[in-house]
């Protein structure tokens, strides 16, 4: 049994569906049948992008009554409420959101390794795209969440966002800002627990992934701690499907285990 119970298909929604582990959460659970056996149904699969995606026009060709896509950019929040608005327009419930958009490096903007590199306008795209982008989801997608049905409110965050694990320094503005994205969103726990009881709010440590994002870091990464958007995945829906309500507003790894805040 799966933290949603019982067998009526369940509906998702993946914010940053176009490429990385958010395209692999809607490849996956467009075979969700085959992969997801202890899982109710996959009903009705939506994703987000920015940009037009050919990834993404190529699944909805294959399963067009299945999956549909939504243009959001995170940062616009006026973006936000209208694909909310285009959703409530289609169906009238959702069972799990992934929040997958995440921001680590573009052109100039790149981790800081030392005080001297910070620049106001770099942290400001960072907590743009890692924390504000995900609060205001939850703001705006509370109507879909608020039903009989438990629901999944899942943000990919970052074990570099813990401050407690925090030894080694560097990386400012995205450490800064996957520790606000957790602050938010344990605080969007607490909220839920009154509006919107049977909703489970979790950030979740994908670990290392072969991805656009980790690309440039991965030269350290030993072989075995490197994975493939396909096993991120995998295990992150291992770790969703085994909430329990009282794990609300925690902050898990891959492997289910509790990180420190």
């Amino acid at each position: 049994m799966t933290v949603f119970g019982g067998t009526d298909p369940i509906n998702v929604l993946i914010v940053g569906g176009g490429q990385g582990i958010g395209l692999g959460f809607v490849q996956h659970l467009l075979m969700g049948d085959r992969l997801l056996a202890d899982w109710p149904p996959i009903g009705r699969i939506y994703a987000t992008y920015r940009t037009p995606s050919a990834n993404l026009e190529a699944l909805v060709a294959q399963h067009p009554d299945r999956l549909g896509l939504i243009p959001m950019d995170v940062t616009d929040e006026a973006q936000i409420a209208q694909g909310i608005a285009q959703l409530q327009a289609q169906i009238g419930r959702l069972h799990l959101v992934v929040y997958c958009v995440g921001f680590l490096h573009e052109g100039e903007i790149q981790p800081e390794k030392s005080l001297q590199q910070l620049q106001a306008d770099h942290l400001l795209r960072y907590f743009q795209v890692n924390s504000i982008g995900a609060v205001l989801l939850a703001k705006h997608i509370l109507p879909l969440l608020k039903h009989g049905d438990h629901s999944v409110l899942a943000s990919i965050s970052a074990k570099v966002g813990s401050i407690g694990d925090n030894h080694s320094g560097g990386w400012y503005g995205y450490r800064a800002s996957k520790a606000a994205l957790n602050m938010l969103m344990r605080t969007v726990a607490i909220e839920y627990s009154r509006k919107s009881p049977k909703t489970t709010v979790v950030m979740l440590h994908p670990g290392t992934t072969d991805t656009r994002l980790s690309k440039p870091f991965q030269r350290n990464v030993p072989p075995e701690k490197l994975f493939s958007v396909e096993r991120t995945v995998t295990q992150l829906l291992k770790v969703i499907e085994n909430l329990r309500p009282e794990d609300s507003g925690q902050f898990f790894s891959w492997d289910g285990s509790q990180l420190p805040w």
